[in-house]
């Protein structure tokens, strides 16, 4: 009986992930979201971004960089989504383990193929992005890359679960070509939206619907009064599917605007966990495709 009880034991110390708990901190939800498929038990994940906080404005708190200090790795979005914060929150943490060219410095963004990348910027434009649009959370394409990418880290960061972190990863890949077999029976090729911000983009790309015009005329800048009836003007003449905002992106700007030309308002999640029923990334596309239809 001894030697079948230490053969049960060898067999599950075998079968089983080593415990060796990485902490892991995540700027914006979406991150989080991936770094807990990919890590499961074997990551603590500590979220640094309301899922319904504009991410263009957060600043760095104490707490934050409380939690850079303890940090073994930090997910953020990049292509300077995070610039008001995150140079401060580095500096501060003093944790050597997160600067730049460290292996638990991970750019989600090394993974993409970026978009709405600008070959001239200035101050006048609004809040332009210099690298490209930084919103490309809502395309399969570039999460699939940006999951592999952070089993890699994770398998390099924690090698004795490498094998864990590496199936993880096969099953998010399978998990997403069955959703995107049901995605693919949403009808969005075609259809014609006004957004409120430059955001869904990728979200365009991806599925084939058209974005027609922006209630802000420039990025992050509200829309003058002028800029507003000439948008108006167009939505009545020629009247888009819908037009687009999220909890935080001027919602009266949006229903005075749906009141005057018809054009229905849909609030789509910005984030993972920004509506009910979005608390992973694969619920969340669920519910921003179901939403658009």
């Amino acid at each position: 009986m001894r030697n079948i009880f230490f053969a049960f034991l060898f067999f599950f110390t075998l079968a089983s992930p080593v415990a060796a708990e990485l902490h892991v901190i995540a700027t914006p939800p979406w991150i989080g979201s991936l770094a807990r498929e990919n890590g499961r038990e074997q990551v603590a994940v500590t979220i640094l971004v309301k899922p319904n906080q504009d991410p263009h404005m957060v600043e760095a708190k104490p707490s934050m960089i409380l939690a850079g200090r303890k940090a073994d790795i930090i997910m953020y979005n990049g292509l300077d989504l995070e610039i008001g914060y995150l140079p401060l929150l580095l500096e501060s943490s003093r944790n050597p383990r997160l600067m730049p060219g460290k292996s638990g410095n991970f750019d989600c963004s090394r993974f993409v193929s970026v978009i709405d990348k600008p070959t001239v910027t200035d101050r006048s434009m609004g809040d332009v992005h210099p690298l490209g649009n930084p919103h490309y959370h809502f395309s399969p394409a570039n999460i699939l890359r940006v999951a592999e990418g952070m089993s890699q880290t994770l398998a390099l960061l924690d090698a004795a679960n490498a094998d864990f972190y590496r199936q993880n990863f096969q099953g998010f890949a399978a998990r997403l070509a069955d959703h995107q077999q049901r995605w693919a029976t949403i009808r969005l090729q075609g259809k014609r939206f006004v957004a409120y911000h430059k955001l869904f983009e990728y979200l365009a790309a991806d599925f084939g619907l058209q974005i027609t015009g922006y209630v802000e005329a420039k990025p992050g800048i509200p829309p003058s009064a002028a800029h507003v009836e000439e948008l108006v003007a167009a939505m009545t003449s020629n009247a888009p599917d819908a037009l687009l905002t999220t909890g935080f992106y001027g919602g009266k700007d949006a229903e005075s605007i749906s009141a005057r030309t018809g054009v229905k308002v849909i609030t789509l999640p910005a984030d993972v966990g920004a509506l009910a029923g979005t608390d992973d990334w694969f619920a969340f596309m669920d519910q921003t495709l179901i939403l658009l239809q």
